[in-house]
């Protein structure tokens, strides 16, 4: 394993593993923001109850 850090250099590695881990997240938070049922910012988006058709046989 240590010769593998005599090819990288552990800053440069670990750094671009950072910068690589934190966009992966935030697209993974907007993949899920974008959709209905993990908005936890908005909610969501279905109609409300009164505009909603009512249940046949009700």
């Amino acid at each position: 394993m240590w010769r593998i850090w005599l090819i990288f250099d552990p800053r440069r590695a670990l750094v671009a593993l950072f910068v690589f881990l934190f966009v992966l997240a935030l697209l993974i938070h907007f993949i899920l923001l974008s959709t209905d049922k993990f908005n936890w910012l908005d909610g969501p988006r279905t109609p409300p109850a009164a505009a909603a058709p009512a249940m046949p046989g009700t």
